[in-house]
């Protein structure tokens, strides 16, 4: 990509301005490799007209997202070993620091320290990464498929700490593995004859687009849909196929089957519920980076896979804000613009608000037309200090200026690095939404937080992805513990407008990445609903009502309101959770206890505290004594060199993380009474006779932030991927009641409906 493209400052006093005088490198061993394998690669440097001096050093460096295994200079028989010589045989040193030696994006660096002599023009150091001459197995490279995995190599010639990029440093490609699972993706509410989209793309074991894939498809749905085709000839060298133009005339659930060519079933689309209404559901990830700030890939190329690889209705790029140079901005204008399109894809401009905590945290701003001014947080890695007048250096300044200036936009509060204090400040006008899922973890927190102080917000997940994969952002095998959210916007038309519509009226709801149908209304006998938050406009108006749907604001005389839900999933459904501001009021299960087998659920969640070090290591065994194992499977393991696992018959082993999300594993059990179950980690133990494991969870708390390790019994077999569910819900006199729910479903995912909105006058 282009340097001028990139925000990252490096030093302003440089020993001169003629490129030559600093060398040059190029990769003289090692090519294009396949995503996590083993590989060796030799970086040739040739030393400048200005020599290399006596404790000068050159230095490697790499982008703090990409989730290589890290170097390791020690161990010549150990795996990511490199080392360097020089051609003069000066001696050197070598050191790997995963962040402290380089500037951001490129935290992660392996520097090569002359330490005995000096080099003149023309001498060369050579730098194997993964060095095998000593029994390595070579270099783990990292989990994303990426076009141009960049060795920048700076260069300190005068050995004065100052280390200036070298021009032209070399890259090679990482590419995908082979095909490991087929995925199918449609849309999850139409109205009938409303046109939309079929997915169809092979990922590998970490969830790249393969290439490599090669089938003849039969393709099947259980109803009728105009311009579905029956075959498929998906050939190498394609990453993804899109059939659009499809609809279905009458109302009810389509559901879409891939098969190869020997009848073997390879994927099953998300169901898709046709019905009529004045509104659809559109799929939206609207968060995420690319290489140009902290991430990977270009910030092209993340149009087109959130376009194209991952069959999304709708996205935004967010660049921390102290990283977007004015022409990146421009850039970013361009690519909205050009990737417009309404009726068929929405490209939302904006940027990351990337305050500290300490002065609001997080947000994303999101811009109704391009050419608006972007007001940042700080010049934190910006040279050019022309504009500095326009930051807005705390979260009140941004809002500030947001209203000054008349702004057409909206905003969420997140949590990434840094997380939103929506106490510190809150705009109603324009912040609408909270994000309470990303790859980052889940922050329920973010949303019920803001209950008490009055705040009226629908929920939103994206990824935060720093990839360059939204809609589909796996997390690799790095700092990211949990796979990335969407959020579906139930609006009138799939554009910048409907979008807008969605937020401004919190007519959208969230999932941890899958996409369900979710359906939430709330029935009175007499109420009125509110076509602006009447807290925050005066001119606000109502009209009666007896029956709204999620993210309505409505005022009611009833002392009860009637909540019906409907869900329609890829998978079958664990549990609803139907919750009244932080209260779960009743949790429905679409099985009874009656229906419940010899499978046992295991699951462990939560974080350590809000900030960046919420991660929190689950580390331990579970033990069956007097009973064995006959089958079992993890939830929600997605880093694959951390997948809990069997250990005999009777023990399952695990060494997993959680930022506020969960994960676990199912065991089917010989026996669905016989023996005990013995559960230790380093968070504290659990021991339960499995004949006392049923519906109800049985909880061990661990401390930290809604820490927390839980077992529960499920059916052996739970055929109910839809369901439709009546709850009578108490209202309180006093406040606001947030109603809303959370799904849970079998295969990990969760989801939850903006609240409702209910006070009583």
């Amino acid at each position: 990509m282009s340097r001028d493209l990139v925000g990252e400052v490096w030093p302003a006093a440089q020993p001169g301005t003629d490129p030559m005088l600093y060398g040059h490198a190029e990769i003289v061993e090692g090519a294009a490799v396949e995503v996590r394998t083993e590989a060796t690669f030799t970086v040739k440097y040739t030393v400048g007209r200005f020599g290399l001096d006596d404790t000068g050093a050159i230095r490697i460096v790499f982008r703090a997202m990409s989730d290589f295994r890290p170097l390791q200079t020690t161990d010549p028989g150990a795996p990511d070993f490199a080392s360097a010589t020089s051609s003069s045989s000066v001696p050197l040193t070598v050191s790997y620091v995963g962040r402290g030696n380089a500037a951001r994006p490129r935290w992660k660096s392996l520097t090569v320290n002359v330490t005995g002599g000096y080099l003149s023009e023309g001498d060369v150091i050579t730098v194997v990464l993964g060095d095998t001459s000593g029994g390595s197995r070579g270099w783990r490279v990292q989990t994303i498929a990426e076009a141009g995995f960049e060795f920048a190599v700076l260069a300190d010639v005068c050995a004065v700490g100052h280390f200036v990029p070298i021009p032209e440093s070399p890259s090679i490609s990482i590419l995908a593995g082979p095909p490991a699972r087929w995925v199918c993706v449609l849309p999850s509410l139409r109205r009938p004859g409303e046109p939309f989209q079929l997915g169809i793309k092979a990922e590998d074991a970490w969830g790249n687009p393969s290439d490599t894939a090669s089938a003849e498809l039969r393709i099947e749905s259980n109803v009728w849909v105009r311009g579905l085709p029956s075959t498929l000839s998906y050939g190498p060298g394609r990453r993804a196929v899109t059939i659009e133009g499809l609809s279905v005339e009458e109302a009810g659930t389509v559901r879409i089957e891939i098969f190869d060519e020997s009848g073997t079933g390879l994927a099953e689309s998300h169901p898709l519920v046709i019905r009529e209404g004045g509104i659809s559901g559109y799929w939206g990830d609207m968060h995420g980076q690319s290489g140009e700030s902290i991430g990977l890939t270009t910030a092209r190329q993340y149009f087109d896979f959130a376009r194209n690889a991952a069959f999304l209705d709708a996205t935004g790029h967010q660049a921390n804000d102290f990283q977007v140079n004015n022409a990146f901005w421009a850039h970013l204008q361009e690519l909205t613009s050009e990737h417009d399109e309404p009726g068929r894809f929405v490209a939302m401009p904006g940027y990351e608000w990337s305050g500290n905590t300490a002065v609001g945290g997080d947000r994303n701003v999101y811009f109704r037309t391009e050419g608006r001014q972007i007001r940042r947080s700080s010049h934190a890695l910006l040279s050019d200090r022309s504009d500095i007048d326009t930051d807005a250096n705390d979260a009140n300044e941004l809002f500030g200026a947001l209203r000054a200036n008349d702004e057409d936009c909206v905003v969420y509060a997140h949590v990434g690095g840094r997380y939103a204090d929506t106490a510190f400040a809150h705009d109603p006008e324009f912040e609408t939404a909270m994000e309470i899922h990303s790859a980052w973890g889940t922050f329920e927190w973010l949303l019920t937080d803001g209950f008490e102080l009055g705040h009226r917000c629908g929920v939103v997940a994206n990824s935060d992805g720093h990839k360059g994969r939204p809609g589909a952002s796996y997390p690799g095998a790095a700092m990211f513990g949990a796979y990335g959210g969407l959020t579906c916007f139930l609006t009138h038309e799939l554009s910048r407008d409907g979008i807008f519509d969605s937020l401004r009226r919190r007519h959208h709801y969230a999932t941890t990445g899958t996409r369900m149908f979710l359906d939430v209304h709330a029935r009175f006998e007499d109420a009125q609903v509110f076509d602006a938050d009447p807290a925050v406009h005066e001119d606000a108006t109502s009209t009666p009502a007896t029956r709204v749907m999620m993210g309505d604001i409505v005022s009611t005389t009833d002392s009860t309101t009637t909540v019906d839900i409907e869900v329609v999933a890829h998978s079958p459904v664990e549990r609803v959770e139907i919750r009244n501001g932080t209260d779960v009021v009743d949790t429905f299960r679409p099985y009874g206890a009656e229906d419940l087998g010899r499978r046992v659920r295991v699951l462990w969640s939560g974080a350590e505290y809000r900030g960046r070090g919420r991660t929190t290591t689950w580390r331990g065994t579970a033990r069956l004594d007097g009973n064995q194992i006959e089958q079992f499977a993890p939830v929600n393991s997605w880093n694959l060199e951390r997948t809990p696992r069997l250990d005999g018959e009777a023990s399952v082993v695990f060494d997993s993380i959680t930022t506020g999300n969960f994960g676990g594993f199912d065991v089917l059990l010989h026996d669905a009474t016989d023996g005990q179950l013995t559960i230790d980690t380093e968070h504290g133990s659990l021991t339960i006779p499995v004949s006392s494991i049923g519906m109800d969870d049985v909880v061990m708390e661990a401390g930290g932030l809604e820490r927390r390790l839980k077992v529960f019994r499920l059916p052996d077999e739970n055929p109910h991927r839809e369901c439709r569910a009546t709850f009578h819900v108490p209202l309180w006199d006093d406040g606001d009641n947030p109603l809303w729910v959370s799904v849970f479903t079998e295969d990990g995912f969760q989801a939850w409906s903006s609240p409702i909105f209910v006070f009583r006058p």
